[in-house]
């Protein structure tokens, strides 16, 4: 794994269906569990700052922020809702044997 990337679980830490909260160099990551496929977002609703780990999945890739309903892609970070608007950021997720890496942010 390269030095753009940071360990943040091991698989059974983030089950199908599950999700786990990491921290990378003061960001706070959401990584999700969709089917067996990890995908990584910034835990914040781009509307008012919400956290988008305790949100409800909806239409099975989209997550709902639990503060105002504004829901977001989850593969692509697109806000797909009101009150949101803008995107949240995505980070690339890498599997490397049980561990899990996820992309630092810039």
């Amino acid at each position: 794994m390269t030095e753009d990337f940071a360990r943040v679980a091991s698989l059974a830490e983030i089950p199908v269906g599950g999700r786990k909260l990491v921290e990378i160099d003061g960001v706070r990551i959401a990584i999700f569990n969709l089917d067996g496929e990890l995908h990584a977002i910034e835990d914040v609703c781009t509307h008012d700052g919400g956290p988008l780990v305790e949100g409800d999945i909806v239409n099975v890739c989209q997550v709902q922020c639990p503060r105002h309903g504004a829901r977001f892609d989850i593969c692509t970070g697109a806000a797909l809702s009101m009150p949101a608007f803008e995107a949240t950021s995505v980070y690339a997720v890498e599997v490397d044997g049980d561990d899990v890496f996820v992309e630092k942010p810039y």
